[in-house]
């Protein structure tokens, strides 16, 4: 398995787990999987659920691991619900660069709210994303939320 997600020859998500500046996009942290904001949304609230360790394939999951990540996205959906009231979510991961991953060797599940009428077709008729809210605000927002969920 490689562990290059990156042209630097570092992957992403392992390293946001270990640095401290990545620490306000992550909005929660279990034993096996974490949360994190997504850096470039395609709506308010994109969310991963990010295993820690880094695997590349369901297959190479422990069943802790893929409960814990069920788990997890399952209180994005009700955080992002109570936090933001979308009308559906798409929910989903890539595996392998053909299926659209942009990190290939580390898996983790989008978690994308939808409201009716949203902005998201503009990312791919007008290249452009349209965020109402900034990152920290939306870290801000759901923090106290998986807080109490978690509990």
């Amino acid at each position: 398995m490689s562990t290059t997600s990156t042209s630097t020859g570092s992957c992403i998500f392992c390293d946001a787990l270990a640095a401290s500046d990545a620490a306000p996009l992550i909005v929660h942290r279990g034993r096996a999987c974490y949360v994190i904001l997504n850096k470039f949304p395609y709506n308010n609230g994109h969310l991963m659920v990010v295993f820690n360790r880094h695997v590349g394939r369901l297959a190479d999951a422990t069943p802790d691991e893929l409960t814990e990540v069920m788990a997890l996205t399952r209180t994005c959906e009700m955080a992002l619900a109570e936090a933001y009231g979308p009308h559906g979510f798409n929910t989903g991961l890539n595996i392998g660069k053909p299926a659209g991953a942009g990190v290939v060797d580390h898996l983790h599940v989008h978690i994308v709210p939808r409201w009716h009428g949203d902005t998201n077709f503009m990312t791919v008729v007008g290249e452009t994303r349209v965020l109402p809210e900034e990152l920290p605000q939306t870290a801000d927002r759901l923090r106290p939320i998986f807080l109490r969920l978690a509990d």
